[in-house]
């Protein structure tokens, strides 16, 4: 059975969602149109809340979005596996840029995944690896997929550019 897709306006899926937080608004979704309408605004809902979370660094946010068994199917090297793992990343990245902004360029609903497509940007005035900024801007960009267990993110894999971040924060050079 062929997938039918349908590019929405960010309006007509931010009526289906919810407006409990000012929650990231993507720019662009794109559902499976098979999908019940009920289930489409659960998984848009999670991914919301995962990229507000990105972007305000409230706990909270990220305990609603990830499921309690929540696992990162590509676990970064020293980061603590579930719920425990993005919380304390994003407290380093909010020490670091505490103005970060992650918005979603792309949301892609397909069955019981989403892809999402997401951009950060802020300015690096605090602290990272002993380096202090200097207010010099913070732009790079990340991919993440989120397989959806009833309405929370369940597993997630991801690529971040990690270069061009460590590049601006002044950790690399090249």
């Amino acid at each position: 059975m062929a997938l039918l897709w349908v590019s929405l306006t960010v309006s007509s899926v931010a009526a289906a969602v919810e407006a409990e937080d000012p929650l990231v608004e993507p720019v662009t979704v794109v559902v499976d149109r098979s999908l019940p309408e009920r289930v489409v605004a659960e998984e848009i809902r999670a991914a919301r809340r995962y990229a507000t979370f990105w972007s305000s660094g409230k706990e909270s946010l990220a305990r609603t979005a990830l499921s309690p068994d929540f696992m990162d199917r590509t676990l970064p090297d020293g980061r603590q596996q579930g719920i425990a793992g993005p919380i304390a990343a994003s407290a380093i990245v909010h020490a670091a840029i505490p103005d970060i902004r992650c918005d979603i360029e792309q949301l892609i609903v397909a069955r019981d995944r989403v892809v999402v497509h997401l951009n950060f940007s802020g300015h690096f005035t605090g602290e990272f690896k002993g380096l202090t900024g200097g207010g010099q801007s913070i732009h790079f960009i990340a991919t993440d997929i989120y397989r959806i267990v009833d309405g929370r993110i369940a597993e997630n894999w991801h690529l971040e550019d990690n270069l061009a971040l460590l590049e601006q924060l002044g950790v690399l050079t090249h």
